[in-house]
């Protein structure tokens, strides 16, 4: 029986047996024919290494070829990422780069740990080394695996801060797009526009990358190349920007800013009961600030921009905004709050104060006014004041609600018709509307007028009674939005640069959502009604738009109807535009198109301007800045910018222009926000300049003088700097650019 079961436990083991052997043959025989292409391309793989060759990315021009952007070549330190995994391995290679760097071990490993993880690029732990420590290390590469010295580039802005807005900086790609810019072949660790034209055109002034592939040892070592497939470098961008105005309209800008706040508004509350009580301090109810009033009380002037276009190309000369910056910070080291420091966009105003003295938190706001990178000539949510008169006027005529001929006798006040008296009575609805007031404290009184000179004189209660008719003549509510649209506002201009404002026009829908949003109350978002057109009919009410968009608008008037496209590129060329026998500019005439450029610009839409109609508004406008432009009935009355051009030269370029005076918070003078475009008569200089200043005062003694400084500066009149190589970025300092001042101020001259 013994023999019997070891019989069968031997059968056992070797039915078991067999079926082990046969299960390994399987194996065996499914990995050498069914898997073997997979484990084959296994094995290659850990043979091959591939990095990636990152493009020599485009550089940025201005419109004579000045280089606004380019690259400098630089050396880094870089190690595979492999030789990292194993903590002593790390430790011992970061040891050994530290001294020949100069960075601290621990940085290094801060550096590793925040996980680039790109595995096309070695991990960068040094740039800009010196060329004797490149030399060094490269010596002893047998101590130092996987160490490998790289040229890289940094960017470069030679002239700034001169254009920052416009040219912008560049970034780290972010958790948020680094999915987007990956697909689209990007490396994670590279940096990626942010703002700008560095931005609007990544996709060109990238380029497309390219990789090579090795083969390695078991320590990551070369072997051979395998394959390599070289990079496309980026386009070159030349824009329509001209340094030279860009500089003097930042000039000007910034000088009269900082003017203006030594300038005063007179408190215009009364001083025996008013100021005592009210005008001594205002609390602003979105910040709940107690502001303190004086009998005269500074300009605040924060902000503010320039727009200048040619009417007939569309293409922008000059774009200035300020407060401005130096695009050279994002190229330096802004760790530790030199960022905060630097970019600080907080006001502190302390509401109250605990026991010990100290600022309650809750009461540190938020200012926007000190904004720094916001371009607020495209980004600006302005109203316009009385700027936007010409297109209310452009409405009437163009539907026919007024004729050239057709005239109203403005008494300085205007009385809704639409509206009962009971309701007026009530006080539920305002009915009656002022002109500004003049000399004697009394709206002013301009007579019987017409367009040309309701223009001219800038009339209120003309352009007040226009509003409320256009509305309740007419079947289609909306019909002046629908006119004033024409020409762009409520509406994107489609510049090539991030971030635009389309603005808003307002009516029934726009109000519901701000109602929504408690930017209005509910009872106001109810609907849309007349006393909001006649709003909007001198620029005021909900209505919003940025300086480019007031530019365009009145470039529009001055080519008899066309809208044109506000372009910033001027040519898009192939890479490699060799710089030229002169520091600081490219050869132009060495570059090849990558695209065709479009030299006579691009029309947007084409708007009904009849001679006759074009002719009264212009003539209007024409009439604002001439001796004599004004009018009589009680007295003689200035034309609006009268003043301010009495000095203008006949050799100058002819202008027809419109000031604008936005009312601020509270209706207090020094809130008010000065506005003031023209246009060039002359179509051999045919030049569109809008200024926009905040909280700045009066249209004609703010934003007027910047616009005539312009023009007379591009009259060759006003004397220019020449635009000269920025010096090295002191990085000491603490504020984002070093102020700018117009050397020759005699520009703002204006008659008292």
């Amino acid at each position: 029986m013994a023999a019997d079961k070891r019989a069968a436990r031997l059968g056992v083991l070797a039915l078991v047996g067999t079926l082990l052997f046969s299960l390994v043959g399987a194996r065996l025989w499914f990995l050498q024919t069914v898997e073997v292409d997979a484990l084959q391309e296994q094995v290659d793989t850990t043979k091959l290494r591939t990095r990636a060759l990152l493009p020599q990315r485009g550089r940025i021009f201005d419109a004579d070829g000045r280089i606004l952007a380019d690259n400098q070549r630089s050396l880094a330190v870089t190690v595979d990422w492999e030789l990292l995994r194993r903590d002593s391995d790390r430790e011992e290679i970061f040891r050994r780069l530290s001294g020949w760097v100069d960075v601290a071990v621990e940085d290094m490993e801060r550096r590793y740990e925040r996980g680039i993880t790109d595995t096309l690029l070695p991990m960068p732990v040094a740039e800009g080394l010196s060329e004797a420590t490149a030399i060094a290390i490269k010596e002893r590469v047998e101590d130092l695996p996987g160490v490998e010295i790289v040229e890289t580039s940094t960017r470069t802005y030679p002239y700034a801060p001169l254009a920052s807005h416009v040219v912008g900086y560049m970034g780290a790609i972010t958790a948020e797009t680094k999915d987007l810019y990956v697909s689209n072949g990007y490396t994670q660790s590279e940096r990626v526009g942010q703002f700008g034209i560095e931005l609007s055109m990544e996709r060109e002034l990238h380029g497309v990358s390219g990789y090579v592939k090795y083969e390695v040892d078991n320590t990551s070592r070369i072997i051979r190349e395998v394959e390599r497939v070289p990079p496309v470098n980026g386009r070159d961008i030349q824009l329509t920007i001209d340094l030279d105005q860009q500089q003097y309209a930042e000039q000007v800008l910034e000088t009269q800013l900082k003017l203006r706040r030594q300038a005063t508004a007179s408190n215009p509350l009364d001083r025996e009961n008013e100021f005592k009580t009210r005008a001594f301090y205002e609390v602003d109810a979105e910040t709940d600030v107690k502001e303190y009033y004086p009998e005269e009380v500074p300009f605040k002037a924060p902000a503010g921009a320039v727009v200048v276009q040619n009417w007939e190309t569309g293409h922008i000369i000059a774009l200035a905004s300020y407060p401005t910056f130096d695009n050279r910070w994002f190229e330096s080291d802004l760790s530790g709050g030199k960022f905060e420091q630097i970019f600080d966009a907080t006001d502190i105003k302390a509401l109250e104060y605990d026991d010990d003295g100290e600022v309650i938190p809750e009461s540190v706001k938020i200012d926007p006014d000190r904004s720094t990178l916001v371009n607020r000539a495209i980004q600006g949510r302005y109203n316009l004041g009385s700027t936007f008169k010409p297109f209310t006027a452009y409405a009437a005529l163009s539907t026919g609600l007024l004729s050239t001929t057709d005239r109203y006798k403005d008494e300085g006040t205007y009385r809704m018709q639409s509206v009962d008296s009971d309701k007026c009575a009530s006080g539920l609805v305002r009915c009656v509307y002022k002109n500004a007031t003049c000399g004697n404290g009394k709206p002013c009184v301009y007579g019987s007028v017409d367009v040309e000179t309701a223009l001219a004189v800038s009339s209120d209660a003309f352009f007040y009674r226009v509003g409320e008719l256009i509305m309740e003549n007419n079947e289609q509510k909306d019909l002046l939005q629908r006119q004033v649209g024409l020409f762009g506002f409520g509406e994107r201009t489609g510049i090539d640069l991030p971030f635009e404002y389309a603005g808003t026009v307002p009516d029934r829908k726009l109000k519901e959502e701000y109602a929504r949003r408690g930017v209005i109350s509910d009872d106001e978002g109810k609907g849309y009604f007349t006393g909001d057109n006649v709003q909007l009919a001198i620029g005021q009410g909900l209505l919003s738009a940025t300086p480019l968009q007031l530019a365009t608008g009145y470039s529009t008037i001055a080519n008899f109807g066309f809208v044109m496209k506000p372009e910033i590129i001027k040519a898009v060329y192939e890479a490699g535009v060799p710089d030229a026998a002169v520091q600081g500019f490219v050869d132009i005439s060495e570059a090849r198109f990558a695209e065709e450029p479009n030299v006579e610009g691009e029309v947007i839409r084409q708007i009904p301007m009849p001679a006759n109609i074009h002719d009264e508004i212009d003539r209007g406008l024409r009439r604002v800045v001439q001796t004599g432009g004004g009018n009589t009935s009680d007295f003689y009355h200035s034309a609006t910018g009268e003043k301010l051009f009495f000095d203008y030269p006949s050799s100058a370029i002819p202008v027809a222009g419109k000031t604008g005076t936005a009312q601020g918070r509270n209706n207090f003078p020094w809130n008010d926000s000065s506005a003031f475009t023209a246009y060039s008569i002359d179509s051999s200089r045919p030049y569109t300049v809008s200024a926009y200043l905040e909280k700045s005062g009066y249209g004609a003694t703010a934003a007027g003088p910047v616009v005539k400084c312009m023009f007379l500066q591009m009259s060759g009149i006003a004397p220019a700097d020449s635009v000269e190589v920025s010096v090295p970025l002191n990085l000491d300092q603490t504020f984002p650019a070093t102020p700018k001042k117009l050397a020759d101020t005699s520009c703002f001259s204006r008659r008292t």
